[in-house]
């Protein structure tokens, strides 16, 4: 009966990566939970990736307001080196 909610390392991964983005089901969160009393590598696997995660999108959120673009100037040069390139 218990079998069923045994993982291996991999699957445990796979589960942690969807819970991350919402997509584990309940049921793949029990198992996950499970997973951690007996496996504390896994569980510092989704630690770090929850870590992770949380500075991507701070720093994500912070980009969105800046403005990246090249001027005039670079968009010249690029074009004149993009001539220049002998295919």
């Amino acid at each position: 009966m218990f079998k069923k909610f045994i993982l291996t390392c991999d699957e445990a991964t796979t589960i942690c990566d969807k819970n991350q983005y919402g997509e584990a089901t309940f049921l793949e969160k029990v198992k996950l939970n499970l997973h951690f009393l007996s496996c504390k590598i896994c569980f510092k696997y989704t630690k770090q990736n929850m870590k992770l995660t949380k500075i991507y999108k701070s720093h994500a959120k912070s980009c969105k307001s800046l403005k990246h673009c090249m001027s005039e100037e670079d968009k010249l040069a690029l074009k004149e080196q993009l001539k220049n390139i002998k295919v």
